[in-house]
């Protein structure tokens, strides 16, 4: 008799392994802000960088953002030039209103095709299943869809400290709103000291501008910034400050959310 396992991504066991990984300190730390940085940024805000972790580098993350909403994180070099992660979350995992769990967990794959040199961005190539703030079940999405299939190339330079410039292009497999146009995006992180990095980033929004979708064909895109600073040992507190150019429209002065990131190796 054959036996199946089935996980119930909504159990609160499950929630407990999801925010134990997210909070748990690792041996050997590492940073990934300002001009002490010992591993390579993977994210801009929202969207994937062409920046890899190595083998045996892992990153946790949690994000607050709005409606209670938390989203606990993990991803793992399993090679020099293949990371894999997964994440999980909902809203109202913070406050006193029944949790909403995500339906699913989301899973990302990455695969670095060319090394960055003089002149030669770095390219990687991956799969990101992994939106950002609350689901959205009448359309099937996040507040703001993932990346989906995705191409992405990312150059440094040494100006006053560190600077990376990323650009990129995707298309996501959320389109329940009926807009599935493929996407692009630019980004730039800027180093301010050893511990200290500013992120700017901005999606064009090409995906979220149909009459349906929540951009609702306003075809600004999406402006975000953000601040990281890290405080030794590995973990990292970030800021972010998303569709400034309101996009979406119900925002009065951006959709403030908080990260905290811990970056280490095995």
């Amino acid at each position: 008799m054959e036996t199946r396992w089935i996980v119930n991504w909504k159990s609160p066991a499950m929630i407990v392994v999801f925010m134990f990984l997210a909070c748990t300190a690792p041996l050997f730390a590492q940073s990934n802000a300002g001009t002490a940085a010992s591993i390579e940024p993977t994210m801009i805000i929202d969207r994937p960088t062409a920046g890899m972790l190595h083998r045996g580098n892992y990153y946790v993350y949690s994000n607050f953002f709005e409606e209670g909403g938390v989203l606990f994180g993990v991803s793992v070099g399993l090679l020099d030039r293949f990371n894999f992660g997964i994440s999980y979350g909902g809203t109202n995992i913070l406050g006193k209103q029944k949790p909403e769990l995500n339906p699913y967990p989301g899973v990302n794959v990455k695969l670095r095709i060319l090394e960055e040199s003089t002149g030669i961005p770095a390219v990687a190539v991956g799969f990101e299943w992994q939106g950002r703030g609350p689901y959205h079940d009448g359309f099937k999405r996040y507040l703001v869809k993932s990346p989906g299939f995705y191409a992405v190339a990312s150059q440094n330079y040494a100006v006053g400290g560190h600077l990376s410039l990323h650009c990129g292009i995707n298309l996501s497999t959320e389109g329940g709103d009926g807009d599935k146009d493929l996407d692009a995006f630019i980004g730039a992180e800027k180093s301010l000291g050893k511990d200290i990095s500013l992120l700017a980033e901005y999606d064009f929004g090409l995906n979220d501008n149909s009459a349906n979708a929540f951009g609702r064909g306003r075809g600004r895109g999406y402006l975000n910034l953000g601040f990281r600073w890290s405080w030794g040992k590995g973990l990292v507190l970030g800021v972010d400050m998303k569709d400034i150019l309101k996009n979406q429209g119900d925002i009065s002065l951006g959709n403030r959310t908080i990260q905290i990131e811990y970056v280490g190796s095995f």
